[in-house]
């Protein structure tokens, strides 16, 4: 507990192994403490007059890089120090090391990819989840998150859509597993936006969208999820639970054995448009 009654949540501490953002929040951290040095201000006196429920503890974690600012802080920070918009402007850096290490590292291949073949058994696709599922998923995490944790984590999922975005567009598959698309995971309100999204989603000429139905008596998916990127060079790494323990491959003999599987599942699916007259029928329903 800080001295204001601010509480030092999770969720906003830099990693210890993210080099890139240890440098970022660094600078920005040395750049708030030598504006408040040079006002004459004391670390007690300026998380009063920041008064966003920082306390001293938090102030010196910032200004020592060991804590990710929050963009009011930093705007208010700017009014205090009478900086004219310099601090401010520094949130533009801090944005790019919000989200963990390992979703920006994700992001990064996902821009670069020119296909994506993507499976998860267990729950709708991250980048196919709206904003109110991917929190919905999030609150029902036990032990739970911190209600910082989960805006950094709905905030980087939404960060990632940008894939959707790009120009030229990258072609993107998905499987869909029909008891995701059934359970009303957050209410029905949020099921029926989710199912409206998807629909939405597989309008795009790029993408492609498709659903394995609970009826099937084949599935080759039950060993995990399925994650390949290909790039323009030829190159391509993947990553599942049933290869590596989890870890990301990009062996040519690995990378088939996922592409194989990916491969069976979709056959194993309905059709992208039988997918879609299913979607439109489950939403119809819900």
């Amino acid at each position: 507990m800080s001295v204001d009654g601010g509480v030092d949540e999770p969720g906003w501490e830099v990693d210890p192994d993210d080099e890139w953002g240890i440098a970022v929040l660094a600078t920005v951290g040395r750049q708030l403490r030598l504006r408040r040095e040079a006002a004459g201000m004391r670390v007690a006196e300026f998380a009063v007059a920041v008064a966003v429920g920082y306390g001293e503890d938090l102030v010196y974690k910032i200004e020592g890089g060991k804590r990710i600012p929050r963009q009011e802080y930093l705007d208010r920070s700017d009014e205090v120090l009478d900086a004219g918009g310099l601090i401010s402007a520094t949130w533009e850096d801090v944005k790019r090391v919000r989200y963990p290490k390992q979703v920006r590292d994700l992001a990064k291949m996902e821009a670069k990819a020119v296909e994506l073949q993507l499976y998860d058994p267990l729950n709708i696709h991250g980048l196919l989840q709206t904003p109110e599922y991917a929190r919905a998923l999030l609150l029902m995490r036990r032990p739970a998150y911190s209600h910082d944790e989960i805006e950094r984590f709905i905030a980087a999922r939404v960060a990632r859509k940008a894939v959707f975005e790009r120009e030229p567009a990258p072609e993107i598959s998905f499987v869909l597993e029909e008891w995701t698309l059934r359970r009303p995971l957050g209410g029905r309100t949020v099921l029926r936006r989710q199912l409206e999204g998807l629909l939405e989603a597989g309008q795009l000429r790029n993408v492609e969208l498709q659903v394995m139905p609970m009826d099937r008596e084949e599935h080759a998916g039950l060993a995990g999820g399925i994650d390949v990127l290909k790039f323009e060079d030829g190159s391509a790494v993947g990553r599942s639970p049933a290869v590596a323990s989890g870890r990301p491959v990009s062996e040519a003999r690995q990378l088939r054995i996922l592409e194989l599987r990916y491969g069976i599942i979709r056959a194993q699916a309905l059709t992208p448009r039988e997918s879609t007259a299913f979607l439109e029928q489950l939403l119809g329903d819900t």
